[in-house]
């Protein structure tokens, strides 16, 4: 019940942005990452998502990725694989995504950086086997309802010695779960880490920024509701990283 809940929320969530974003402002989705304050170098107009970014060049900067073929599940709007392609030189990229809405933005947003966008199934992925060098999922596995078929997927769709980069959160025990399958798996372990307090100083330093896009994109009766998404200081969500009830996790896998 929980997970259907959740599935429901998130599929309004898409259509609410899709129709009231116009000028596509929100391109990132997940909780960002931050270490002593420390920044990456961006251009000017990338500024604004730092913290997302930074997240993103965490988990894709953990391997070297220059000409490698990316396929990276759960693309969302398409902001992660875009920073990916622009700074990081990767032969081909790929997304995907179930939501239809999602790739349609995708699409349209990114149609002069040849990255191909695709709606397709985590747990069902629809290429052939020994496809990627590099598969990537970023803030996107809490939403699937069997992580073990989507583990498998991203084992059969990598090529032989490639890697897996896995970022995401979760309560301690879906964690617990998650840590649990991936030891379970075919792959080997490279890195783990545990970035909560990482996330966290992200979360505070972006607040004043999410803050003010919550209240120029939502009513007032959305407004908690989009901070409690956006994890802002003071929400439920932040709280429940502050408290460790939610913790954030890292991997690198290998095939």
């Amino acid at each position: 019940m929980k997970e259907k809940l959740k599935n429901v929320f998130f599929k309004f969530w898409y259509w609410y942005l899709s129709s009231i974003d116009k000028n596509a402002e929100v391109i990132f989705m997940n909780y960002g990452y931050s270490k002593d304050n420390y920044k990456i170098g961006l251009n000017e107009t990338d500024e604004k998502n730092r913290y997302s970014i930074q997240l993103y060049h965490l988990v894709a900067t953990s391997v070297y990725i220059a000409g490698e073929n990316i396929l990276e599940v759960g693309c969302g709007r398409g902001g992660g694989l875009s920073y990916i392609n622009r700074y990081l030189s990767p032969s081909l990229v790929t997304g995907v995504d179930l939501n239809k809405k999602a790739i349609n933005f995708c699409n349209k947003k990114y149609s002069s950086e040849r990255i191909k966008f695709l709606k397709a199934n985590a747990q069902k992925l629809n290429f052939q086997k020994d496809s990627f060098d590099v598969v990537i999922n970023v803030e996107s596995s809490h939403r699937y309802s069997q992580i073990d078929l989507f583990i498998n997927e991203v084992y059969r769709v990598l090529k032989p010695g490639g890697f897996f980069l896995f970022a995401d959160f979760g309560d301690n025990i879906e964690i617990g779960k998650l840590n649990t399958q991936f030891g379970k798996s075919y792959f080997q372990l490279v890195k783990f880490k545990n970035i909560t307090n990482n996330v966290i100083e992200a979360l505070k330093l972006s607040t004043s920024g999410k803050e003010e896009l919550i209240k120029k994109l939502l009513p007032k009766f959305l407004q908690n509701l989009g901070r409690n998404f956006a994890a802002t200081a003071g929400s439920e969500t932040y709280n429940s990283f502050l408290t460790k009830q939610f913790e954030y996790v890292f991997y690198v896998l290998k095939k």
